[in-house]
């Protein structure tokens, strides 16, 4: 089944199952966005966004350098700004200084972030076992997901690379 309106028939039916899977990372990850909000509304939490909340849940119960979330990919300079801002004025983070290099902004979950983080991890928890009992096909999700992103990134930093066959 073709992704888009355009006539896609001289592609290969390997370049049309990528294409289709590169246009579903898109849309779940809006999808889970929207399963989060729904959490956070039945939690009664109406103080942070979805993408607040997956910030938190990246955190977890780590020291994470400021710096380090950005160039993880996770989040633009002021974008990963303005939601930590928002996270520490509704106490849900606490940032302080690096006592290493004072230049360095350091965050951490503060107990009512770790509590929601918790309840997540919860909501998490029922999904998987919900859809997949035995974990072998999220194991193999993964496995492809990885090797999708490392030839990106590999794309990315050095350009098209012909493959051997």
């Amino acid at each position: 089944m073709a992704d888009s309106a355009r006539t896609t028939s001289s592609l290969s039916q390997q370049t049309e199952n990528y294409r289709s899977a590169t246009r579903l990372i898109e849309r779940l990850h809006r999808l889970y966005l929207d399963v989060i909000r729904a959490e956070l509304e039945r939690m009664g939490i109406d103080d942070l966004s979805a993408v607040q909340a997956l910030l938190l849940s990246n955190i977890g119960t780590a020291e994470v350098n400021v710096k380090t979330l950005m160039e993880r990919g996770y989040y633009q300079g002021s974008n990963a700004s303005y939601n930590l801002k928002k996270l520490v004025e509704a106490g849900y983070i606490e940032q302080f200084r690096s006592s290493h290099d004072r230049r360095a902004t350091i965050v951490r979950l503060t107990s009512s972030g770790l509590d929601l983080c918790e309840r997540l991890d919860a909501s998490e928890e029922l999904f998987a076992t919900g859809f997949d009992s035995s974990g072998n096909a999220f194991t193999e999700m993964v496995n492809r997901m990885t090797a999708l992103e490392r030839g990106w990134t590999d794309h990315i930093r050095f350009g098209p690379q012909t493959r051997e066959t």
